[in-house]
């Protein structure tokens, strides 16, 4: 049994207002001949399928024909829902699609047996059972309850996640015990689609418990013989364990993103048991570049895509180092690039903030500020352009008041008993 773990499409994501049809195109291609070249018996995107939940056409059809495609290669499609995706927009086609050998699994908000599974091998036969785990929508797994703190609700909801888990878990344990009497030894597959703790993220990922949930402990992950998740872009391992991975989303959807690899999980299994982890580096479909330094730096950078004039034209993130205002930033760099085969997406200045916020601590101590005052000159170290990264900020400020306040009452209460803290 040979599994394909993918996840963080994000089809019809709009970059700068730079679609990313041909991109993704391409990427749907190479898999393709990846899962030929490779006998792929399925094929798991564990999320994020799109990049919103009204994706344009063109995104749908790039869907529905991967789906037809890959049919044609006799593989398995499981899709599970994202943060992103639309619960009714991908069980739209759901009952359509299991014509075409495609499993949908698009929320939580099912019954339990019909979130774990046997996937068929290529001949057809029982190959795999999956626990189909979804984002989960803390509305489908706790009830708030009135006058709960904010650790409390966090608390619950990760209690909730891990007692889902588990029950699926139980029934694939069961569903194992059936086959097995049958004479087929099948493996556990369990997907996912959150945050767990500990994972490096990048500045396209967005937050999805807001004010709940910061990340999943891997303890509470049941011991399936590989876990596919998603909604990290970057693809890593989960408490440096091998077989609990992110394959990282299939093409670099921001900046930050291209100091590392793409790529797509390979498992093999022999029976139940992994045999292979190999993954698959996904190629550049389109040439992106960061460009850093004063504007004499820049300059010289960009001198390498002067000969580079019938290419594919590279985006560029240009971030300049500046100690002053610079009111004709824009029109100077604009100036630099002309004639090259280059189109700046994001043009950032950088202040150099760590510099400046060291020359303070010659006359700043922290004896001197309050907890709030060293928080926002942490804050300051941050780049928060943007509305999103505004409402982003919003959203740590709250956070961090809310910490401070239980921090404070707890100090005082520990104070008034004559504890030590």
């Amino acid at each position: 049994m040979k599994l394909l773990h993918t996840s963080d499409w994000h089809l019809g994501q709009s970059f700068f207002t730079k679609s990313r049809k041909d991109e993704h195109q391409a990427f749907i291609n190479w898999l393709l001949k990846q899962v030929e070249l490779e006998q792929i018996d399925v094929v798991i995107i564990a999320g994020d399928i799109f990049d919103t939940g009204t994706p344009p056409s063109y995104a749908r059809e790039l869907y529905n024909q991967f789906v037809v495609d890959l049919q044609n290669l006799k593989c398995v499609l499981v899709v599970l829902g994202g943060n992103h995706d639309s619960v009714s927009t991908l069980n739209e086609s759901k009952q359509l699609l299991a014509c075409l050998n495609t499993f949908v699994v698009a929320s939580t908000g099912v019954a339990l047996h019909e979130q774990v599974f046997c996937i068929p091998d290529k001949s057809g036969k029982p190959g795999a059972i999956l626990c189909a785990v979804p984002f989960i929508r803390p509305r489908d797994v706790v009830q708030s309850n009135a006058g709960e703190s904010g650790l409390e609700k966090r608390q619950a909801l990760g209690d909730a996640i891990k007692q889902h888990y588990a029950s699926l878990y139980q029934l694939a344990l069961h569903k194992q015990q059936e086959q097995q009497a049958l004479g087929f030894e099948l493996p556990i597959i369990a997907t996912g689609h959150l945050t767990a703790l500990g994972v490096t993220q990048s500045e396209s990922v967005r937050d999805i418990y807001i004010g709940t949930l910061d990340g999943f402990a891997a303890d509470g992950f049941p011991p399936a013989d590989y876990i596919a998740l998603g909604h990290i872009h970057r693809p890593q391992k989960v408490a440096k364990s091998e077989h609990i991975r992110y394959s990282g989303s299939p093409i670099p959807l921001s900046f930050d993103e291209l100091n590392s690899q793409k790529q797509v999980m390979l498992v093999e299994f022999a029976k139940d048991k992994t045999r292979t982890l190999r993954p698959l580096e996904v190629p550049r479909f389109q040439p992106m570049v960061v460009i850093k330094g004063d504007l004499a730096s820049i300059e010289q950078q960009l001198q390498q895509f002067s000969q580079e004039a019938g290419q594919q034209t590279c985006w560029l993130c240009i971030e300049v180092e500046t100690q002053d205002y610079l009111s004709d930033l824009q029109q100077r760099i604009q100036s630099l690039t002309e004639g090259l085969n280059v189109e700046v997406l994001q043009l950032r200045r950088s202040r150099n903030k760590q510099r400046q916020l060291l020359s303070q601590q010659h006359s700043e101590t922290l004896a001197e500020l309050s907890p709030h005052e060293v928080f926002e000159l942490r804050l300051k170290m941050e780049n928060f352009e943007g509305d999103e990264q505004q409402a982003r900020l919003g959203r740590v400020r709250e956070q961090f008041d809310i910490i401070l306040s239980q921090a404070q009452h707890q100090d005082g209460v520990d104070s008034g008993t004559g504890a030590h803290v």
